[in-house]
């Protein structure tokens, strides 16, 4: 059956093309490769085991901070998810070397913040690190990469795609992508971002101060200059894997400089594009239908509600809980109409989550796929602040 939403060519196409990103959401457009101090390469946001506070951190690209720049966390708030009804920001801007000037309201936390306690704000809601810190994602890029070149040798020879767009691997085929998915160059999986030490923002922040509509909160970062939003950042891979990846060079970055300049209530405009990236991984298992939220009756759409979430593109913390263990715990348990106090969600920098989010896209389990790590190689700790390791000295 000839499928909607492309052609077989045009997926060979997106397999051979969405290997180029380095990670997360690094050095993703021409903006940003301009000034890498204004490339978001994360973004990390969960509870603290304390209950009281939570925890953000937004991993800059570039080994510094501009200061022309405003570099932003949102936090929008409500009592459901899905739904917010309140929005604080914690913004930060670094008049000089390293000095800071960071905002809540009208809280302020102002001077050094490369301090391992951080800067406390004058009013005691928040404290701030801004500095060089070890990054801590981890993501098995070559072996990736080795894996899309196997999809799309098989699309190229024959492999059927389905009027959704998604293409039907043989038993070989899956194997070969899960082999190659979970090693690097033959070998041992390797982080290609090994090493890496970003600047890197960090800030605990009181609940109370940023819970105003509710306790389940929608978080997402921003970088601006006077003029314009340079780049945005919530869940790990949306942006940068599902937007623009079959298309040329220059509409990929059209695609993503729209998407970086826009916010969460704008994703209504990305959600035909990343119905197309779907179902591309929906076949990644050998079975078409069974990623999380597809419906198979209501074809070619089978993807529309899972690309509808994802184009909301925010961090989904559960405040109310002080366990924090799983990528996507809240928009889990609100899909299956289960209570979201047992995991906070969010994303803290000990989760797998390259894993767990492209298993959920190929099967809508939490494990299918292993790109082989599944840990960073320097310490990370959820509880303790600034939670990122130093750079080696």
């Amino acid at each position: 059956m000839r499928p909607s939403l492309w052609t077989t060519a045009a997926l060979a196409s997106f397999v051979l093309s969405a290997g180029h990103a380095a990670a997360s959401d690094h050095l993703d457009t021409p903006s940003v490769i301009a000034d890498a101090r204004a490339d978001i390469g994360d973004l990390y946001a969960w509870t603290a085991p304390d209950g009281r506070h939570l925890n953000l951190v937004m991993p800059i690209v570039g080994h510094g901070f501009s200061d022309r720049l405003t570099y932003a966390f949102h936090i929008d708030s409500g009592r459901g998810f899905g739904a917010t009804t309140a929005s604080v920001t914690i913004a930060c801007r670094f008049p000089s070397p390293g000095k800071a000037d960071c905002r809540l309201g009208e809280d302020v936390a102002k001077g050094a913040a490369e301090t391992h306690n951080g800067l406390r704000s004058r009013r005691g809601q928040f404290r701030v690190f801004a500095g060089l810190r070890d990054d801590p994602f981890f993501n098995n890029v070559r072996g990736t990469r080795a894996a899309y070149d196997v999809a799309a040798t098989a699309l190229k020879t024959g492999a059927p795609v389905d009027i959704a767009g998604c293409p039907t691997f043989d038993v070989a085929t899956v194997a070969a992508i899960r082999h190659e998915w979970s090693h690097t160059k033959g070998g041992l999986a390797q982080n290609l971002l090994a090493g890496w030490t970003p600047a890197s923002i960090v800030v605990q922040v009181e609940l109370k101060a940023v819970a105003k509509g509710g306790p389940i909160l929608a978080v997402w970062a921003s970088t601006t200059s006077s003029q314009r939003q340079i780049d945005r950042a919530a869940r790990p891979l949306t942006g940068n894997a599902l937007l623009g990846t079959i298309a040329s060079d220059a509409e990929q970055d059209r695609m993503k400089e729209a998407y970086n300049a826009a916010t969460p209530a704008d994703g209504a405009a990305f959600v035909t594009e990343i119905e197309k990236g779907l179902a591309l991984y929906d076949g990644f298992d050998g079975q078409c239908g069974n990623q999380l939220l597809a419906a198979p009756k209501v074809e070619p759409h089978r993807y529309l509600s899972l690309a509808r979430l994802l184009a909301d593109d925010r961090q989904w913390v559960n405040s109310g809980s002080k366990t924090c263990a799983q990528l996507f715990a809240v928009e889990m348990a609100a899909l299956a109409g289960r209570p979201t106090g047992g995991d906070c969600g969010g994303r803290a920098p000990s989760y797998s989550a390259v894993n767990v989010y492209r298993s959920l896209l190929a099967d809508g389990t939490n494990t299918s796929i292993d790109d082989g790590l599944s840990h960073d190689e320097r310490p990370v700790s959820d509880a303790a602040f600034p939670f990122l390791s130093p750079p080696k000295s």
